[in-house]
């Protein structure tokens, strides 16, 4: 952040009185300008034993698989933006959301909240977001062309739990880079 929001002055980098970390501070108007993690709202779609993925026609990461998933918009609940955000990338229409991970990745301010859900039906179509849409079996799975590593361990967790029969939810906090595999 360069200037306040409020009076275009340039900020500066203080920690404030009765705060505990450096935060953008106007020395203009006083205001704080308190930067938060952003958050990241998808599920993992199914269909009998097999996986929604999308191939992503958009940066970052284009030409790569993933599971349909991006921010959440102000005004909406998160189960909403699940919603809008698997019609955005796949067409689909999805039901039954049960929350199931949430990942904080702190090296990144992102949080990952991970849903599991069902297609409502196979009205499912590539998108301005995404070149192609398909379902994939766990055997089946294009693991060396996932786009984000966040992704592949949703994925990893999820057919291990599928598994045992149970999805218990879970938290998973992410301080470095996930490592691939």
């Amino acid at each position: 952040m360069n200037y306040c929001s409020h009076c275009a002055t340039p900020v500066e980098r203080i920690i404030p009185p009765d705060d505990d970390r450096p935060r953008y501070v106007c020395p203009s108007c006083n205001r704080i300008h308190y930067q938060n993690p952003r958050l990241v709202v998808g599920c993992i779609p199914t269909w009998q034993d097999q996986i929604l993925l999308c191939l992503r026609d958009i940066e970052p990461r284009r030409g790569k698989w993933t599971l349909p998933a991006g921010y959440l918009e102000n005004g909406e609940g998160v189960a909403e933006g699940a919603h809008r955000e698997t019609r955005e990338e796949t067409g689909a229409r999805i039901e039954a959301l049960r929350p199931y991970l949430l990942f904080d990745i702190m090296h990144i301010n992102q949080i990952y909240l991970m849903f599991r859900s069902k297609l409502a039906d196979l009205s499912f179509h590539p998108t301005r977001e995404s070149a192609d849409v398909r379902l994939f079996t766990a055997e089946n799975i294009p693991w060396g062309d996932i786009a984000f590593p966040v992704i592949e361990k949703t994925l990893r967790c999820f057919l291990a739990d599928r598994e045992r029969r149970a999805f218990p939810f879970q938290i998973h906090p992410i301080h470095t880079r996930l490592q691939r595999g």
